[in-house]
């Protein structure tokens, strides 16, 4: 089977295939619907260009609910197995605390007090079981304070529900509180400097079709690989590459660079070309002569 060339050379079907978007979510749909509109779009172009493939596939990094704003990566086709990749990241937001009664004097020490771990219980309406659990807020900074309301910045674990934190930081100011208007500005590897609307997204691939000029969508599509840009990389032969597509693990003969990681760390294989192979867990030695040294999580070519 072919692998991919390297990630700044691909063509813009190649790109809409394993891609993502760094989007600016707008107030009012959920992540869900937003995703399944790029979806759609990207199909529809993809079929009037001839391209010869298609996608049947996009998926959201993180879901942000409805009236939420700001950073949503949107995965396309094959990069959607890349989601896991998000779990190992942080996440920023900036969010308006609204109390109930005029913000205390002592407010900003009260509220820098909620750094490092805290204990959060899922709300009702959430995915996931409601078990008490640790999420690590790693920065909480004020930016601004009025009357009755506080602008946070809160830079945190992925997981973190800053609604709870809301009402949790308005008990501890005895004022009360809800979380007002919630941004996400960062969901890493990405943030809201690279951030592009959906409007810029359609533009892009009409350029593309109608205009043959496929450079804006080079700038809003990256390569899947950018993805993984803050997971270690572990380099390995294009021999080796093939065998993992057929569904081996990495063995020590073909890993050309490991990097100075844990054992049991999550890793990223690429070949020398810079193409991502596999997801995968360090478990062995590459300076061995066998054995296998990465075991695999997920597939990517």
């Amino acid at each position: 089977m072919s692998l991919r060339g390297p990630p700044n050379d691909r063509s813009p079907a190649e790109l809409l295939t394993f891609g993502v978007v760094n989007l600016d979510k707008p107030p009012g749909p959920s992540s869900h619907q937003v995703s399944g509109w790029i979806r759609d779009a990207v199909s529809d172009s993809l079929e009037r260009a001839d391209a010869g493939t298609t996608i049947d596939r996009a998926a959201h990094a993180g879901t942000l609910d409805p009236k939420v704003t700001g950073c949503l990566p949107v995965m396309l086709g094959d990069a959607t197995r890349l989601a896991q990749a998000f779990l190992e990241g942080q996440k920023e937001y900036v969010s308006v605390l609204e109390c109930h009664a005029p913000v205390p004097a002592d407010a900003e020490s009260v509220i820098s007090a909620f750094e490092g771990p805290i204990y959060q219980k899922p709300p009702r309406k959430s995915a996931v079981s409601r078990r008490l659990r640790v999420r690590e807020l790693y920065d909480l900074e004020v930016l601004e304070a009025t009357e009755r309301q506080v602008l946070l910045r809160i830079r945190c674990e992925s997981g973190t529900y800053v609604r709870k934190l809301c009402h949790d930081i308005g008990l501890a100011l005895g004022t009360g509180g809800h979380m007002g208007h919630l941004r996400r500005t960062a969901t890493d590897p990405f943030d809201d400097r690279t951030l592009h609307t959906a409007e810029e997204f359609l533009d892009a691939l009409e350029f593309w079709l109608e205009d043959d000029d496929p450079e804006p969508l080079h700038e809003i599509v990256l390569p899947g690989e950018r993805i993984l840009e803050h997971i270690p990389s572990v380099v390995i032969a294009e021999s080796a590459a093939r065998e993992v597509a057929e569904g081996a693990p990495v063995y020590a003969p073909g890993v050309l660079e490991v990097p100075d990681v844990d054992r049991g760390s999550l890793v990223t294989c690429y070949t020398p070309n810079g193409a991502a192979v596999c997801l995968g867990t360090l478990v062995g030695d590459a300076s061995s002569e066998s054995g296998t040294v990465v075991e695999l999580e997920r597939v990517l070519v």
